[in-house]
C-alpha cells in the first residue's frame, strides 16, 4: 500500500527524468491525471495520456527535454504530505525560486497552477513545486 500516491508519482517522474527516458507510466487517480494536466499547460510535459494495463487504469506522461538532452523539468518536490498539510490562502503563495518555477495548488475551483490561484484569489493545498 502506498501512504502517499502524489509523492509516489512525482518519484516516479523523477527517477525517468534522471534515467532520460522518453515517457513513465504510474498508477492512474484524479488528483495525479489533474496534476499531470497542469504540467503539460505549464510545459514541463509534452504528451498525457490514460491507458488500461490490463484491469488497472495507468496515466502515461511523454517527458520533455530540449534539443542538447537536458529535461524542461529540472527539480519537484512534494510540499503538503499526509503528515503534514499546507494550506495558504491567495495572498500567502509562495514563489518557487524567485518566479523561475510553479506550485500546484489544490482549491476549491480544482487543481491550478499558483499564479491563476492568485488570479482567482483562492487559495488552498500546496500540492508540489516544479521549477
Amino acid at each position: 500500500m502506498i501512504a502517499d500516491p502524489i509523492a509516489d508519482m512525482l518519484s516516479c517522474v523523477r527517477n525517468a527524468l534522471h534515467a532520460r527516458k522518453e515517457r513513465v507510466d504510474c498508477p492512474w487517480s484524479r488528483i495525479k491525471e489533474a496534476i499531470a494536466t497542469v504540467m503539460k499547460q505549464e510545459g514541463y510535459i509534452t504528451e498525457l495520456s490514460t491507458v488500461q494495463d490490463g484491469p488497472r487504469r495507468m496515466l502515461r506522461l511523454q517527458l520533455k527535454y530540449d534539443t542538447s538532452g537536458r529535461p524542461a523539468l529540472l527539480g519537484l518536490q512534494r510540499e503538503s504530505k499526509p503528515s503534514l498539510r499546507k494550506y495558504v490562502g491567495a495572498g500567502e503563495i509562495p514563489l518557487v525560486r524567485n518566479g523561475l518555477g510553479v506550485n500546484i495548488v489544490s482549491t476549491s475551483r480544482g487543481v491550478l497552477v499558483d499564479r491563476e490561484a492568485r488570479k482567482q484569489h483562492v487559495g488552498g493545498e500546496i500540492l508540489c513545486s516544479l521549477w
